[in-house]
């Protein structure tokens, strides 16, 4: 009889699992199919592109990772007349992200970096002699965002605790006396606040938890929302400036003399202003322009170039995107004297040409050691014919 039983329980929850796999495929295959209805026409291809990823097993996932999807919805989003209050591609990405599913709502985070560059470029550079555009529609996603880390952090702080650096550790005090270290406390991010709009004065904050949430999925967002991020990332930080070459010197011996480390260093900061050309194949190094960097957005953005510039998995092309960012931020930082913003783009800057001269060290020493264990021929012993 229990046996019995449990058979049925067993049946019973394979079929509900069944039930929950197949809603939402049918959810991911209507938002695609709403999505085709939304889109601007474009050519044939494309929307044949689109309707086999509704077709496919995983039509959320395959939403999120196609390049052709991405290209068409960053077109429409990068129009003139996008973000505003009646723009159905914000009203559609808005309903997406309040879906159950998690990859349907990872695939608004996928483009927050093009929402909020062009957020931040029209409201900043908007002219006084005109009104400023309606962008209603970016700042709805930028607040369902933002209400969702609300909801998440349940009103509490974000804290990190730092070891008492005066007191002895518990590897050197001895055992028979009492460990009085204190721990020290330092608080990242106070508790937010629910929001109805986004008012100028909470703008910064409501951007930067939004770029928090996209640095907690950063792991699960494809190469191109991180390569965008990052070419916004340069334009904020304004025009190029020689500053960008000052984490080349060095100093000698503990004196303030300033020297060049190596010519292989000089010729990658010179290849950097030539990534437009020779690594991203035609893509922009930089998009948008120079904006106000509050430490509310300036923080959450160092986070995420330094995921972009030393994740073991990231491409080549995603890891010179954000070595580029970083030396714009620097430069700015250092002449805004922002000694918080300093300090962090030069630690990446370090750990970026470490990790690279790692790379060139072992390739070095995987050809070095392919041309010792290559065999080479043995020459035949020459015979001289010697005439008697």
């Amino acid at each position: 009889m229990n046996m019995d039983l449990d058979i049925q329980n067993s049946s019973s929850s394979s079929s509900s699992t069944m039930h929950t796999w197949w809603e939402q495929i049918s959810k991911a295959r209507s938002r695609i199919h709403s999505l085709i209805n939304l889109l601007p026409s474009s050519s044939s291809s494309s929307s044949e592109s689109l309707l086999s990823l509704a077709d496919s097993d995983r039509p959320a996932l395959s939403l999120l990772s196609s390049p052709t999807a991405y290209s068409s919805i960053s077109s429409a989003l990068s129009s003139p007349s996008s973000g505003s209050g009646s723009d159905p591609l914000c009203h559609w990405l808005y309903d997406t992200f309040l879906s159950d599913d998690p990859h349907l709502r990872l695939l608004l985070l996928s483009y927050l970096p093009l929402i909020s560059g062009l957020y931040l470029s029209r409201i900043h550079h908007n002219s006084i002699s005109t009104p400023p555009p309606s962008l209603a529609g970016f700042e709805a996603v930028l607040l369902a965002l933002y209400s969702s880390e609300v909801k998440s952090r349940s009103g509490k702080p974000i804290l990190l605790t730092l070891p008492d650096l005066s007191q002895p550790s518990i590897y050197h005090s001895p055992l028979n006396k009492p460990f009085t270290s204190k721990p020290s406390v330092s608080l990242l991010s106070p508790p937010l606040e629910p929001q109805l709009a986004v008012k100028s004065t909470k703008r910064a904050s409501i951007v930067g938890v939004a770029f928090d949430l996209f640095y907690k999925h950063i792991s699960q967002m494809p190469s191109w929302s991180k390569i965008e991020f990052c070419q916004f990332a340069s334009g904020w930080a304004g025009q190029d400036c020689p500053c960008n070459a000052q984490f080349d010197e060095i100093h000698v011996n503990g004196l303030g003399v300033a020297a060049l480390e190596s010519n292989e260093i000089q010729d990658f900061v010179q290849d950097m202003g030539n990534l437009e050309i020779e690594e991203y194949d035609k893509v922009e190094v930089s998009k948008g322009g120079r904006i106000p960097l509050p430490w509310e957005i300036l923080q959450p953005v160092l986070r995420i170039l330094g995921h972009c510039l030393l994740g073991p998995l990231n491409s080549q092309d995603v890891k010179d995107a954000a070595s580029f960012a970083v030396r714009r931020l620097y430069a700015r930082a250092s002449h805004d004297l922002v000694p918080q913003g300093i300090l962090a783009t030069r630690s990446l800057i370090q750990l970026d040409k470490r990790a690279r001269q790692a790379v060139k060290m072992a390739a070095a020493a995987v050809n070095a050691s392919s041309n010792v264990n290559t065999p080479t021929k043995v020459k035949k012993p020459e015979v001289l014919l010697v005439s008697k």
